[in-house]
């Protein structure tokens, strides 16, 4: 997972190209300018939790985030992760809820 520190450097770079944007280019920019913004504004725990959910989804699980078998799909979708690691993020998850 990449956290994006300096999301207010790239908010301020899309706020200047959207000041220099043709009308075709608006809408994508004005869209890149509100994610980049409330991404921002998520902690990390929260950036974490979505994360974990994702990863789950797309690993195709669909059941209690708070089992063992959450934490054995997370660790299969991401074989690199620790033990320690996958637990930790499942706590980020549950204590984040959608």
């Amino acid at each position: 997972m990449l956290a994006l520190r300096d999301a207010d450097v790239i908010a301020a770079q899309l706020r200047q190209a959207l000041a220099e944007a043709s009308p075709q280019e608006r809408p994508g920019l004005e869209r890149a300018a509100a994610l980049v913004e409330s991404t921002a504004a998520a902690s990390e725990t929260r950036l974490r939790a979505r994360w974990v959910r994702d990863r789950l989804a797309e690993a195709g699980f669909s059941g209690d985030i708070t089992s063992v078998a959450a934490v054995k799909a997370l660790r299969q979708a991401e074989p690199r992760l620790s033990l320690l690691a996958a637990v930790q993020l499942q706590k980020d998850a549950v204590t984040h809820p959608e």
